[in-house]
């Protein structure tokens, strides 16, 4: 179950248009040509949370017998290809589509 949290105004948009384009070229060519150039229809969206790491062992690390790293929640888009198939992908790939 993900927390009741705000989401971003960046999702917000992506939501309340309906159609998502990708922010920027670091999604490879390949996996783009599955999708409409200028409006990608969103399907959904879901808060996921990454759980974090600690490691407690000071044989591994002198010094640092403590190393954490953070839990991260993300955000990810259900979007619709061209052939109906349906594909997860993290936010921060995607922007608004255009009206």
């Amino acid at each position: 179950m993900t927390s009741e949290k705000t989401m971003p105004p960046q999702i917000a948009a992506i939501q309340d248009c309906g159609f998502a384009i990708w922010s920027g070229d670091e999604v490879a060519e390949e996996f783009r040509s599955k999708f409409d150039p200028h409006r990608i229809p969103v399907k959904g969206i879901r808060q996921v949370r990454v759980w974090g790491l600690q490691v407690d062992d000071e044989r591994e690390l002198p010094g640092l017998e403590r190393t954490s790293i953070p839990d991260e929640e993300i955000w990810e888009i259900n979007l619709e290809a061209k052939d109906g198939s349906l594909y997860e992908v993290e936010s921060r790939l995607l922007v608004a589509a255009e009206p």
